[in-house]
């Protein structure tokens, strides 16, 4: 072969080489500059946030606490609509619980109201008590007409739920049962004070409805008016009261006119 054939060969062969070597490092750029911006765009994306904020969990109540919960709800309801008014489904609404975690605490609406009355009753028989006790006769009247005011003032939701009717299947601790044990204790008190003074202690239960009536139905009409003061209220039914004890007569009768 001519020399100069050789030569072309030759350099067709080189310019071949070079160029895949060519071809090659260009691809391998690519591929470089492909990871490296790929790289860059994950560097510089934002951190991805969470759709929502993670909340610890609320801490699950105890069942005493849980009864007491729900002992307040119906206490205001009870307080607000009434017995019928009121619905074990709202109650369980109002403590974000289910209807049967009021059941199983309670036994249901009634056995719900029977707790709510009985601790009314509790708080109210609580300050009468002590007002009957331990006083003179003047002392005493005093005090139980401000042990139920200062009930109605501090206890008033309690005091529209005894007030209120009762269902039919309740008989005992009622707003009605305890005028009856108070009518029974004046009763008692009275009788006493009638013999020391010569009449008769047979009338002492008429008194004593007559006084304890005139006390609830004034606790009820200030229940609203708050007007005058407690104070105010009680010296007034005392004054009534007492001096009206004061100066009973022995056979009174009625004034022909």
């Amino acid at each position: 072969m001519p020399a100069v054939a050789r030569c072309d060969s030759s350099l067709a062969a080189l310019t071949l080489r070079v160029g895949r070597e060519s071809l090659g490092l260009f691809r391998h750029s690519r591929r470089v500059n492909a990871g490296t911006l790929t790289s860059v765009a994950v560097l510089e994306r934002e951190p991805e946030k969470p759709d929502k904020e993670v909340r610890a969990p609320r801490a699950r109540m105890t069942g005493s606490e849980r009864r007491h919960q729900l002992i307040g709800i119906a206490r205001s309801l009870f307080a607000e609509r009434g017995y019928d008014g009121t619905s074990i489904e709202e109650i369980a609404q109002r403590a974000n619980v289910s209807k049967p975690v009021v059941y199983e605490h309670f036994g249901g609406k009634e056995g719900l109201y029977a707790v709510v009355v009985d601790r009314e009753m509790s708080a109210l028989l609580d300050g009468i008590t002590s007002s009957l006790t331990n006083n003179r006769s003047r002392v005493r009247v005093e005090r139980v007409a401000l042990a139920l005011l200062t009930y109605v003032e501090e206890r008033t939701d309690g005091f529209r739920i005894m007030i209120r009717d009762s269902p039919a299947s309740i008989s005992s601790g009622t707003y009605s049962s305890l005028l009856n044990d108070a009518v029974s204790q004046v009763s008692s008190i009275l009788a006493g004070d009638f013999a020391r003074r010569g009449l008769d202690p047979g009338l002492a239960p008429l008194y004593a409805q007559a006084l304890v009536g005139s006390v609830s139905m004034t606790a009820q009409w200030w229940l609203d008016t708050r007007e005058p003061k407690k104070e105010v209220v009680a010296a007034h039914l005392v004054n009534l009261m007492w001096n009206g004890l004061i100066g009973l007569e022995a056979d009174p009768r009625l004034q022909d006119e």
